[in-house]
């Protein structure tokens, strides 16, 4: 029928996603889409997931708060989860994830979001943008090793999500 939504690709088993991928490509407006389609969905930047660099075995930056993620991954029971994040010690939590995302877009169109986001403003200095530059060579290749899937997140967003959902409901 039109008009009603099937939500029961969002409430059968469980499924856990992982979206990682550099500042700029889209990470955050993504899950606000997947939200508004009827998914949890956590951003790890915020409330507390991420912690800098308490943690002796990483030199330092942005890590998952383990023992918060290890509860949020083993007690997600029923439905799709989308989480997204990237932290040097992402690798660890791989095993609880269904699917891990890889979103990615060339640097221009990083740099464009970036300057326009209102939200977040990491990467608006000179400094902050190098650091994104120096990570979109050094870090996007070693996550691109380590995912199921990529998408190129120049395509509208509808489409997107669209390949996520299909992504949680092959899992």
């Amino acid at each position: 029928m039109a008009g009603i939504t099937d939500i029961t690709s969002k409430t059968k088993k469980k499924t856990i996603i992982l979206l990682t991928g550099m500042s700029g490509t889209g990470k955050s407006t993504v899950l606000g889409e997947l939200s508004c389609r009827g998914y949890e969905v956590i951003d790890t930047d915020y409330d507390g997931w991420s912690i800098y660099g308490e943690d002796p075995r990483w030199d330092h930056g942005w890590i998952w708060h383990e023992v918060r993620m290890k509860s949020l991954l083993s007690e997600h029971i029923k439905g799709t989860l989308f989480i997204s994040g990237t932290v040097s010690n992402q690798g660890k939590f791989y095993p609880y994830f269904d699917s891990i995302v890889l979103l990615s877009a060339p640097l221009n169109v990083m740099r464009e979001r970036i300057e326009n986001r209102t939200i977040n403003n990491y990467g608006k200095t000179h400094e902050e943008w190098k650091e994104i530059v120096h990570y979109k060579d050094t870090v996007e290749p070693l996550l691109r090793d380590g995912v199921n899937f990529e998408i190129d997140t120049r395509k509208p967003l509808n489409q997107v999500v669209d390949e996520l959902e299909k992504i949680a409901n092959t899992n």
